[in-house]
């Protein structure tokens, strides 16, 4: 994963943060509820997952070049790769837990 890709990634966490320490707004029959355009919480996660797998996959075709020995695939590079892989995965997992954890909340509520 790239620098921009992390970037790019470290930005979507940090808007997705800022929305969710945003003040909560209640719906009521007068309110309307506005989306962001083009920002639907399924294609975000989607990306997200679409990104994780990707680093994990440029992570394994470069210890696979460099167990066959290419040209240009130093061992520190590999082990970039593999850590960058690692900390996605990783913020995958916890992304995962904290929303598994907000269903039972929502599901254990009484109405």
């Amino acid at each position: 994963m790239s620098n921009m890709q992390i970037d790019s990634v470290l930005s979507q966490i940090r808007n997705m943060q800022s929305q969710i320490k945003a003040p909560a707004v209640t719906l009521g029959p007068t309110t309307n509820a506005t989306a962001v355009p083009g920002s639907n919480f399924a294609d975000l996660l989607k990306g997200g997952m679409n990104a994780v797998n990707q680093s994990q996959m440029k992570a394994g075709e470069m210890a696979t070049a460099f167990q066959r020995g290419v040209p240009g695939v130093q061992l520190s590079d590999v082990m970039i790769e593999m850590q960058k892989a690692n900390v996605s995965f990783r913020a995958a997992t916890e992304v995962r837990n904290r929303m598994v954890s907000a269903y039972q909340e929502i599901m254990n509520m009484q109405i």
